[in-house]
């Protein structure tokens, strides 16, 4: 389970911050043509935190939005947004009859599930879409990237594409797009986790805060750079997230 102390962080800066604005650019990229192709009438965000993201895709797609969390204070961030459909549930056993929905979403939340763990999560995603249904995942990448931040928000796996594409088949998914993204920063990532962190002996603290509007505009240039490659059809062999599109075979 994620640290609760970081949900009012990101509730503070996701608008804002350039990494949460990066992601959404690249998450509309890639979902814009599936939307404008096709009409989901029942979504679920699984591990939707503070509900924003939740609330952006009701907004710009028209989605009928189901919001689940373990965290109850997330779930009151969400309320401020207006969603009706919010519960509290587990992803390992979600709350669901099977093939409830024609969407399902789930960002950063496979990290806080015990290794070995993933399998039974994207099991319970298989079960509660109809068949076709929509998957959608993103995880952090890479075990050698784990940081300060990833500590303290109680962060206890990262995925390679390989692992996360096998996962999503063995639960009867078939993969239509699978990428590295947030690639550009990486040697950046790299040094300050793997050389910084350690030089300076700094504690377990969160990564989420404003920074500097030069700074910002400069960090979130690489991501829209990336949503244009990846909106293009073009994917990344490396980076910081890695993302997967899917489809529930019939």
């Amino acid at each position: 389970m994620m640290n609760p102390a970081e949900i009012a962080n990101i509730a503070a800066v996701e608008r804002e911050l350039w990494w949460y604005r990066g992601m959404q650019t690249i998450l509309q990229r890639l979902l814009d043509p599936i939307a404008r192709a096709e009409k989901f009438e029942r979504v679920l965000e699984a591990g939707c935190g503070t509900g924003y993201t939740a609330s952006v895709l009701r907004d710009r797609y028209g989605w009928a939005m189901t919001a689940l969390d373990y965290d109850a204070d997330g779930l009151r961030c969400a309320r401020g947004f207006g969603l009706s459909r919010l519960l509290r549930g587990n992803a390992l056993a979600l709350p669901f009859r099977d093939r409830s929905f024609d969407a399902l979403v789930s960002l950063d939340m496979l990290v806080h599930i015990p290794p070995g763990g993933e399998d039974q999560v994207i099991g319970e995603f298989a079960r509660v879409l109809r068949p076709g249904g929509l998957l959608v995942l993103r995880a952090a990448a890479f075990h050698f990237l784990r940081s300060n931040h990833s500590i303290f928000v109680h962060e206890v796996q990262r995925f390679t594409r390989p692992q996360l594409r096998a996962s999503a088949e063995r639960a009867g998914f078939r993969v239509e797009r699978a990428t590295y993204a947030n690639s550009l920063l990486l040697p950046v990532a790299a040094f300050k986790f793997r050389v910084w962190e350690p030089l300076t002996k700094a504690p377990p603290a969160s990564g989420v805060g404003l920074v500097a509007p030069w700074l910002d505009t400069l960090l979130y240039a690489p991501l829209r750079m990336e949503a244009a490659w990846i909106g293009a059809g073009g994917s990344l062999p490396v980076g910081q997230t890695v993302i997967l599109i899917a489809r529930r075979v019939q």
